[in-house]
């Protein structure tokens, strides 16, 4: 589908094989960003790994964050903090249990996602359960992300940059502030302590390495490496976890499928352990189903050709926007079989997964711009949704149905539910 829409050129993919094309075949064409006006506030396209042109210092800040925070032997280094965040969301669900209290899941979600991704980042917990705090930090996350996904006229008439007429580069403007004030003091508090006292997570790889003859990173650098992480970790996190379980819900039957399997093969007396994953296939066949339903970004972040290109016998213009709908690609009755039905079982009979090489299940891009941070958000969605399910059962608050659990869409650079999902756990 081709758009223009003021001066802006905007070609839409929605088939797996043209996204193969787009996004391995002519990668190199295509693999540059189309930067919403809003993240150019605080010069954030000049400095983000997420929005950089994918050349030298996008490469250097790749490298870095596959060494330092996404290999393999760096997040089984970190097990132990995210080990005890999942006990705290499990501790904290039982109480609920205990009081007879409704569960708010994408708030518990955003908890945990939140203190999974400081303490990996900082080796600080950001916020408590039933604390007033999360809800600021909720809504400078949610801001971030939704003044990234709103229409802006100002991306259509260049001119109205300047206006900001929705006011959407300054409410970004006052986000990033509020993140980069608390970046500013963890920081400072860091370096202030150094000799005395180290810390085995990414701000102290990155200090480190600002230690060299030649520092790599400056502080800027450093802080906007940290906001992409943080936004993009906890939103994308929290909104998959929420619908796996809304989609869990409305499904009674598919739930106790999870929990048998979690039971036959590990046990209910066992902590949970990320080795296990690989060994409960239809619990990753729910995340896989709720990826496919709900993508966490469902049009991906959006790409640029850098010169003219044909695609399939069409001529994508140089400077085009392209966006990606994988959400479209998930629904197509010419790839998926009953394409509305959440069926996890699908997956149990193909290889298909979400890394990046199979071009009908993409929730986290492919090519040179898949997204980094895929590791660990694998461990962290699929151990969050093992604790809520495997040991209590779910009532849908306020007598409600199964089949009348709201799915409305809430519109952003993520995919949100609109209506919270709430839920009271009865301990098993």
């Amino acid at each position: 589908m081709y758009l223009k829409i003021g001066c802006l050129n905007t070609v839409v993919v929605s088939s797996p094989e043209i996204a193969k094309d787009v996004l391995l075949k002519y990668d190199q064409v295509f693999s540059s960003r189309s930067v919403p006006g809003a993240l150019m506030a605080k010069e954030h396209n000049k400095l983000s790994i997420a929005w950089l042109p994918a050349k030298n210092q996008w490469r250097k800040l790749r490298r870095i964050c596959k060494e330092q925070m996404f290999s393999i032997p760096r997040l089984d280094a970190s097990w132990d903090l995210r080990l005890e965040k999942l006990l705290k969301l499990g501790d904290y669900v039982n109480q609920c249990c205990i009081n007879g209290r409704a569960v708010n899941i994408g708030e518990a979600a955003f908890i945990t996602s939140l203190n999974l991704i400081s303490a990996t980042l900082f080796s600080v917990e950001f916020v408590e359960f039933n604390s007033d705090s999360s809800q600021e930090l909720k809504d400078v996350v949610r801001g971030v992300m939704e003044c990234a996904g709103s229409p802006n006229i100002a991306d259509y008439f260049p001119l109205l940059k300047y206006f900001d007429p929705q006011g959407i580069s300054r409410r970004t403007k006052f986000y990033f502030e509020k993140l980069f004030a608390i970046f500013d003091g963890i920081i400072d508090q860091r370096l202030q302590s150094r000799g005395t006292s180290m810390k085995n997570d990414l701000l102290q790889a990155l200090l480190d390495l600002n230690q060299n003859p030649e520092p790599e990173l400056s502080r800027d650098d450093i802080k906007h490496l940290l906001l992409d992480l943080f936004v993009a970790g906890v939103d994308t996190t929290t909104s998959t976890v929420e619908w796996a379980m809304a989609e869990l819900l409305r499904n009674p039957n598919k739930i106790l499928k999870a929990r048998n399997e979690f039971r036959d093969v590990i046990g209910m007396n066992d902590l949970i352990q990320e080795s296990y994953i690989s060994r409960l296939p239809y619990l990753q066949a729910v995340v896989k189903e709720t990826f496919r339903l709900h993508p966490a970004i469902p049009f991906l972040v959006p790409h640029k050709a850098d010169d003219d290109a044909e695609i399939n016998g069409y001529m994508v213009p140089k400077n085009a926007q392209i966006l990606v709908n994988v959400w479209a690609s998930g629904r197509d009755s010419n790839t998926w079989s009953s394409p509305e039905s959440f069926m996890p079982e699908r997956f149990l009979d193909r290889k298909t997964d979400f890394k990046g090489q199979d071009f009908e299940l993409i929730p986290f891009g492919a090519g040179r711009r898949l997204c980094p941070g895929l590791p660990l958000a694998y461990r962290m969605v699929h151990l969050m949704l093992a604790t809520l399910i495997c040991n209590f059962e779910w009532l849908l608050e306020e007598g409600l149905k199964p089949e009348e659990v709201d799915m409305s869409e809430k519109f952003g650079l993520a995919l949100q539910k609109a209506i919270p999902l709430k839920a009271v756990p009865i301990k098993l």
